[in-house]
């Protein structure tokens, strides 16, 4: 985005240039002075396009419109960008089966609102002995979501935590489509 980027008129140091006219027509092989002489009859700037190349080429070009038009389309490039969020539930290995019902309904809907999903259940005390009964727990969490989510990062331990990451299996759904999704089976619904 910067001007320093792009070495424009005097700034640019050459014996001769691959210049492109005004009009996006290809002039050829010139010397430098003679470019320069071009972007002022045209009442445009001579801007090095690409200074790798050798000679190097040049443009003739209105350089504030450029810079304009490039930081727009930057911009709309950074907009149409994804961000993907990563939503965590957090457990414990005595987390009873109903309270742990709440915790994957709210996975369930982040996964399908395409966020990722970080699981952790931490160990206090001595449950820290039993690390078992919280893989058992992560991976009935992993099978309960397998139809909306896939383990992206296997159950691991880290300190007195153990976590694994769901990500989304599909595209997101969005929020504008009013259709019914008869995949998604409520677990509470027999």
């Amino acid at each position: 985005m910067s001007t320093q980027n792009f070495r424009v008129n005097e700034q640019i140091r050459v014996p001769e240039v691959r210049l492109i006219g005004p009009k996006g027509e290809n002039i050829g092989v010139v010397s430098i002075q003679q470019a320069l002489q071009i972007a002022r009859d045209a009442e445009l700037d001579l801007v090095e396009v690409a200074g790798t190349a050798v000679p190097p080429v040049c443009r003739v070009m209105d350089f504030g419109k450029f810079l304009y038009e490039r930081t727009k389309k930057e911009r709309e490039a950074r907009k149409s960008q994804t961000k993907i969020e990563v939503k965590e539930i957090r457990l414990r290995p005595k987390t009873n089966e109903h309270h742990r019902g709440f915790k994957t309904r709210d996975a369930r809907r982040w996964l399908l609102e395409g966020n990722k999903v970080r699981v952790t259940i931490r160990f206090r005390g001595r449950e820290i002995s039993y690390p078992e009964l919280a893989l058992e727990d992560l991976k009935e969490i992993a099978e309960e979501l397998a139809d909306v989510g896939i383990v992206e990062q296997v159950p691991t331990m880290e300190g007195k935590t153990m976590g694994m990451v769901l990500a989304p299996s599909r595209a997101p759904k969005k929020k504008a489509e009013g259709e019914a999704k008869p995949e998604v089976t409520s677990p509470t619904a027999e």
